[in-house]
């Protein structure tokens, strides 16, 4: 299938993408934000949390915030520290927790040496990268697969038996597994530590929690002969930080979307831009996909009157992703089938809508989500809406196909839910395996007249925005009808403006090394 659209007009959407992405980089380029900061202490290797269960990256930036040095940056006051005591990041946290250090008396007003510092960074750096090779080694291109990989969620609030449901999973036949954050962890500006039982909607993200889950999963996957792929959320008050985690712990999907946390949890959108840069190129740097967010646009306007807002974040997001050095192969750009049912030709409309962001993003790894918001609790009704979706999904050459359950909107699912879901998708993967190949849309038909009526609207969108701002934009609640103010919301304590002196080696290593590791994917 293939729709006939106009590449002018598509180079219109990118080249006002681009400039948006550029304006907010270069309006927010000189400001920092804690959790970026805490986040170079992270790839320093420094982890663990004191006796009050307070992670040791916090204790430190909370002494440089108190100290009124900050604005220098964490790397200006490690680097001073190690070359003054010639301690080990680790020991000089422990240290300034003990009250014992006070990194601000080992600060002079010059540049430090950072080679200390880089040979820190260098041994972190060292383990990520061979998660990475591990990944790579093992993990086929979804482009590679003629079809979609099957991708399902475990949200239990314990983590040992989200391994159950994940093993359970994995035996019916699921390629990715996404351990579901519990509710409210967003909104914390710090990261838990340890295994945990106890959580709501969801498991908390801790690396100890993703240790258990990636070792689970790998011996799932050498037992039955294929890399099973896990998924966490890079977003929130500690989206870089827990972008670091997922590096060091090989997860191999992390949802981290540019706009999701400003609208839909109501983060400060400076803290949100700023923190969406460095955990992209962190991500971008570890290999590891992202998933992005535009689904939930759809879960709270309609889907049909707003699918052009899909279409316009989705290349929002790219140009973000671009500006952290970050390939197409890796965008894994979100979107989903949730058209009111009763709406007239409504599964056309939703092939058009798939097909759409297929041509727009022809080498990234869409995430294509099902349909939650019209699922009413009729599990055999929920059936027929879920496959026609797993329809749409191989039709349209999806690549990431996260899997609808019968009984959404009643509970958590069950894993025999899950085990005919698979079912479900599989069957239909296998029927409709060359559908999508072996028939054209009509020339000027319903299909092609509603994707260039939505990139239509899309294009104007994002010409809109290029002219105001994204942040003007973001006030206004052109995105899910949703607005918030640039001075307002969650987190924005935590901004600050860089110091003159102010530099982050450990982000410039791993800029130049993407530079230097994929000149023809920048």
């Amino acid at each position: 299938m293939y729709l006939n659209l106009d590449s002018r007009q598509i180079n219109r959407c990118r080249a006002a993408a681009r400039k948006i992405a550029e304006d907010v980089h270069h309006h927010l380029e000189q400001y920092s934000t804690v959790a970026v900061e805490r986040t170079v202490l992270r790839l320093l290797g420094i982890d663990g949390v004191n006796r009050f269960d307070v992670p040791y990256p916090n204790v430190v930036i909370d002494h440089l915030k108190a100290s009124g040095v900050l604005e220098k940056g964490a790397a200006f006051a490690m680097a001073h520290a190690m070359n003054t005591t010639r301690l080990t990041p680790q020991a000089i946290a422990e240290a300034v927790d003990a009250g014992t250090l006070d990194l601000s008396t080992c600060m002079t007003q010059s540049a430090p040496d950072m080679t200390r510092l880089l040979e820190a960074f260098a041994r972190v750096r060292a383990a990520i990268d061979k998660q990475s090779a591990y990944r790579r080694h093992h993990r086929i291109n979804p482009h590679d697969k003629p079809l979609p990989d099957k991708y399902v969620i475990v949200a239990t609030g314990d983590i040992y038996e989200d391994i159950e449901q994940a093993l359970s999973a994995v035996d019916n036949g699921a390629d990715i597994v996404a351990v579901i954050r519990t509710t409210g962890q967003s909104l914390l500006d710090y990261v838990p530590h340890g295994a945990t039982r106890e959580g709501f909607g969801g498991t908390t993200a801790t690396r100890e929690n993703f240790r258990l889950m990636r070792a689970a999963l790998d011996e799932a996957g050498t037992r039955h002969g294929r890399y099973i792929q896990l998924v966490n959320y890079a977003s929130g008050l500690c989206m870089p930080e827990i972008a670091a985690l997922g590096a060091l712990e090989r997860l191999d999907m992390m949802l981290n979307d540019s706009l999701y946390g400003i609208i839909f949890r109501d983060i400060n959108m400076q803290r949100t831009l700023i923190d969406q840069y460095f955990s992209r190129v962190l991500s971008a740097y570890a290999d590891i996909i992202i998933n992005t967010g535009e689904d939930n646009y759809l879960t709270t306007a309609d889907a049909y009157e707003h699918a052009h807002t899909v279409i316009a974040s989705q290349f929002i997001n790219e140009h973000f992703a671009l500006k952290a050095g970050m390939p197409s192969r890796l965008m894994g750009l979100g979107h989903a089938f949730e058209i009111d049912p009763a709406h007239p030709d409504s599964f056309l409309l939703e092939v058009a809508q798939a097909q759409l962001s297929r041509q727009l993003f022809p080498d990234a790894p869409l995430k294509y989500m099902p349909p939650t918001k019209h699922m009413k609790g009729d599990i055999f009704m929920g059936t027929v809406q879920n496959a026609l979706f797993n329809m749409v999904t191989v039709m349209t050459h999806q690549d990431i196909h996260l899997l609808g359950m019968m009984t959404e909107a009643i509970h958590t699912p069950f894993m025999s839910d899950r085990a005919l879901a698979l079912d479900n998708a599989a069957y239909v993967a296998r029927a409709m395996a060359s559908f999508g190949d072996a028939f054209e849309i009509k020339p000027g038909g319903l299909v092609e007249q509603r994707a260039q009526t939505v990139l239509n609207e899309a294009t104007a969108l994002l010409e809109v925005i290029e002219q105001e701002g994204l942040l003007a934009t973001l006030e206004k609640g052109r995105f899910a009808g949703i607005g918030r103010g640039r001075t307002q919301g969650k987190g924005l304590e935590g901004v600050f403006q860089k110091d003159a002196l102010y530099a982050n080696p450990v982000l410039d290593t791993m800029c130049t090394a993407l530079k230097e590791d994929r000149p023809d994917e920048q």
